[in-house]
């Protein structure tokens, strides 16, 4: 198959179930602390609703067992709308299909789509050496709204972060085996994009003083390494949700928004 053979591709529908157990591990890998009763007791439980993109990882995962990208491909952003809240245990009916296949030249980006009665979902991944094949560049990204009362939090990542969050269904190797991790030029294991960006909305809902299970929308562009047990800062402005995650001076997500009902 060429690479625009994928576009509007569908990629078929799942059935997921998981546990409340499945619900309280998630939130743990995230930063949820324990006495956040919440967020990781049953008895009082509301699901974080990142919770879902673990639950549709198996879409973008089929591309890569296809072969149509290599090792080389990196996850470049991630949206989320929520329509209605996660349930504390039960199953979803997930579809997926490929959206756009934009043409960067040297590279491609892919849009993975998946959908429920409770979220959309929307992987880009960017994937070098899959572009040249005379598609569409797609949009430009839009230029930074300005930013005003700027506030400033710490986001602290843990040593065995990573290794956790695998637990939840992200098991490629770059996050727990440093020769694979050595691979893409990073001497040690990097702590996953979607962890990165689940675990900013606990920080960012207390400053907005919101819940963070209220998340009704989220996204962000990966833009560079976290390593478990990182001290990042996240700034956040705006009535329109903004956000950007930092490492020192490194900008490690960008383009972020969170919203809250």
């Amino acid at each position: 198959m060429t690479v625009t053979d994928w576009i509007g591709r569908t990629l078929g529908e799942r059935v997921v179930s998981y546990t409340e157990a499945d619900a309280i591990l998630y939130a743990l890998a995230v930063g949820a602390p324990a006495d956040r009763l919440d967020l990781v007791f049953e008895d009082r439980l509301r699901v974080l609703p990142t919770f879902g993109l673990t639950l549709a990882q198996w879409a973008p995962d089929i591309l890569a067992r296809e072969g149509v990208f290599d090792n080389r491909s990196v996850h470049g952003s991630q949206e989320l709308e929520v329509a209605k809240p996660l349930p504390r245990a039960g199953e979803l009916r997930l579809s997926a299909r490929v959206g756009n296949v934009w043409d960067k030249g040297s590279a491609a980006v892919f849009e993975v789509i998946i959908e429920c009665d409770e979220f959309t979902a929307t992987w880009s991944i960017f994937a070098p050496g899959a572009g040249g094949f005379g598609g569409e560049r797609g949009p430009s990204r839009p230029a930074a709204p300005p930013r005003a009362d700027i506030r400033r939090v710490p986001l602290q990542t843990f040593p065995t972060q990573a290794a956790l969050y695998r637990l939840t269904g992200d098991r490629h190797h770059i996050h727990i085996d440093p020769e694979a991790s050595a691979r893409i030029g990073q001497p040690v294991p990097i702590l996953q994009g979607l962890c990165t960006l689940a675990a900013a909305t606990l920080p960012i809902a207390a400053a907005r003083g919101a819940h963070p299970a209220d998340l009704t929308r989220l996204s962000g562009r990966f833009s560079g390494p976290v390593v478990p047990g990182d001290l990042l800062e996240i700034e956040t402005w705006g009535d329109e949700g903004g956000f950007a995650v930092l490492h020192g001076e490194d900008v490690v997500i960008d383009g972020g928004v969170a919203l809250f009902s």
